[in-house]
């Protein structure tokens, strides 16, 4: 019953805190009111990215006579099946963690899991009752969940989040998107895809907000350009769910709108889960929700750590696991360092897709560097051309004195799996003659990379 370390949450912050815990020698476990993997392996990352896939071959089969391949007959998706896909993958993700966990010896505890007081963690299940367990530290990962707006209250049937998103019974003819971040553009992509009528609602003047806004810009384009109908600028001010259908209502400038739908998705954001878990009781500080943390996530309780969704940093999984890791490390006398918030990269699974790392071109500009700005288009790529991807660009931003690369703006096909090459870039802190003088393969849509930082610096040779 006594351990060194209890991590509250399994997701991909907790589960990868414990396996670090463990392999540093420290007796751990792992406390999960649900399905090991949490929100990201079960309802979130994971089993989007097989709905996404499914809708790109989808649209592969549709644009097959670019290639130069004829198919008869009609093109049918199975949206079941697709469906189905996507739980297996899923499944067979939580799967992984179980073994991952018995493989390094952690104890996997069910229920759900409160701090009573210091060094206690209180597990509550239906069928063991409640049990009370030691501990020398206490991590809390419990993650998030879709945030409701007042006038847009979830019913899990017309009105939905993300995880009714991903299980529907059958595809809505049509649908409105509130909400542009990861989530919305992700959902609204593979829905049109699917062939429903997507209409996707933006309060910000642009699209996914917090990219460059000439990413923003040119993801508005091809979504459009595939079938989706983008208000920005806008709100939804209500939603009448009295008839078959619902009756949408958005705010536009200067108009209100209103269109009708079968389904409303919800995709605004998160809300953590901190609620009844002791937090109060114990005196840990929070801030709309979130636990504050200093810069090794240690709460100002001693013994009490939060990492992942429940603290006020970037909800990205790969995030969450980072900071497990550094969390882990302090606890046990390691001297690790702490987590560089701007160098965390960003990623969308649209399609096309996005990725990005580091500030834009705006705030660069904002807060007071001189720049160079490179941009290299995919129309200019012979890797592009080839696979037919034409679509989007690499888009790099330099400070001018020191040529030291700030942030890395992408759009395209794979750009997903392109910027993993930033961030290591930026961890070096590389500048912009060295990305040109690193030789790129050709033809790859990596050389977009180098393509880029020499067009910022005035070196580019296939524009």
């Amino acid at each position: 019953m006594d351990f060194d370390i209890i991590i509250i949450g399994s997701g991909p912050g907790g589960y990868v805190a414990a396996i670090r815990a463990s392999q540093l020698g420290m007796k751990t476990a792992i406390v999960e009111r649900s399905e090991l993997g949490g929100i990201c392996l079960n309802w979130g990352c994971i089993p989007t990215k097989s709905l996404l896939k499914s809708a790109e071959v989808l649209d592969k089969i549709r644009h097959a006579e670019d290639y130069g391949i004829s198919l008869t007959g009609d093109i049918k998706a199975d949206f079941k099946k697709i469906i189905e896909r996507s739980r297996n993958a899923a499944s067979d993700m939580s799967k992984g963690v179980n073994f991952l966990m018995k493989k390094n010896k952690i104890e996997v505890i069910q229920g759900f899991g409160r701090i009573p007081g210091k060094g206690k963690v209180e597990v509550t299940d239906e069928k063991d009752g409640v049990k009370t367990y030691s501990a020398k530290n206490i991590i809390i990962a419990t993650g998030a969940r879709s945030r409701e707006l007042p006038g847009l209250k979830q019913d899990g049937k017309k009105v939905i989040g993300y995880r009714q998103a991903m299980t529907l019974d059958e595809k809505p003819g049509k649908m409105v998107v509130v909400g542009s971040g990861a989530i919305g553009t992700e959902f609204a992509s593979f829905y049109n895809s699917m062939g429903t009528e997507v209409t996707l609602v933006e309060y910000m003047p642009e699209i996914v907000p917090n990219e460059d806004i000439d990413v923003s810009k040119a993801l508005a384009r091809s979504l459009k350009k595939s079938g989706i109908k983008i208000f920005t600028d806008s709100s939804v001010t209500s939603v009448d769910r009295s008839g078959e259908k619902c009756k949408v209502t958005i705010k536009t400038p200067g108009k209100e709108e209103i269109k009708e739908a079968d389904i409303v998705l919800s995709a605004v954001g998160i809300s953590p889960n901190t609620e009844n878990i002791g937090l109060e009781e114990l005196g840990v500080e929070m801030e709309k929700g979130f636990i504050k943390v200093d810069k090794f996530m240690r709460t100002n309780i001693e013994g009490i750590y939060a990492i992942g969704d429940v603290v006020p940093t970037p909800a990205l999984a790969h995030l969450a696991s980072a900071e497990g890791i550094t969390c882990v490390e302090k606890i046990a006398g390691m001297n690790p360092e702490p987590v560089d918030y701007g160098n965390v990269p960003g990623c969308t699974y649209t399609s096309p897709e996005v990725a990005s790392v580091g500030i834009t071109e705006k705030k660069a500009r904002e807060a007071g560097y001189e720049i160079r700005v490179g941009k290299f288009p995919f129309t200019a790529s012979g890797k592009a051309r080839a696979a037919g991807a034409k679509d989007g660009f690499v888009k790099l931003i330099f400070d001018e004195k020191h040529g030291e690369l700030l942030g890395a703006h992408m759009i395209g096909a794979n750009v997903t799996e392109m910027i993993s090459e930033i961030v290591v870039g930026k961890k070096l802190e590389v500048t912009g003659q060295e990305i040109i003088k690193s030789i790129h393969p050709h033809p790859t849509m990596s050389e977009a990379i180098m393509e880029a930082a020499a067009d910022a610096f005035d070196e580019v040779i296939h524009l």
